[in-house]
């Protein structure tokens, strides 16, 4: 039987946060995680964030994307809430596309050490090329959506 009470997530203190703590950079930003019910099976868990937004290292103008973050658990599973204050902390940095992709799949991997994980993300056109990023980590997780 798993355990289902409350205590299980006592360490997510952004969740239970009532007033809104926006990280100001991405190295203030945090990932929160909480067990995985189910480490025994290898499944897809798919965040997608359609309204990604930095700011361009050199010009300063801001760069939108589309953002999808697929991973398989092991033993934690990253919170929803703490990534979206995550994304949120890259609203006035500057970065570009690469790094900013590469970054977000560090944080994946450093805070819940997932079986496999890759960061996707889609950039609207800037002077009229768009760019796209795939970075993973431990191994091709399959073309297919979890949610296709």
């Amino acid at each position: 039987m798993q355990d289902l009470t409350p205590d299980r997530f006592k360490d997510l203190t952004l969740l239970h946060a009532s007033e809104k703590r926006y990280p100001k950079t991405p190295g203030e930003a945090k990932l929160e995680t909480f067990e995985n019910l189910y480490p025994d099976r290898d499944y897809v868990i798919e965040f997608d964030c359609p309204e990604y937004t930095s700011l361009c290292p050199v010009t300063g103008q801001p760069d939108f994307g589309h953002l999808k973050v697929r991973y398989v658990p092991d033993k934690r599973c990253i919170e929803s809430k703490s990534l979206k204050l995550y994304l949120y902390s890259f609203r006035n940095a500057n970065i570009f596309h690469e790094e900013a992709v590469n970054r977000l799949l560090d944080a994946v991997v450093e805070a819940c050490a997932p079986r496999r994980a890759e960061v996707i993300g889609n950039f609207r056109p800037r002077g009229g090329i768009a760019i796209n990023v795939k970075a993973t980590y431990g191994g091709k997780i399959n073309d297919e959506s979890a949610m296709d």
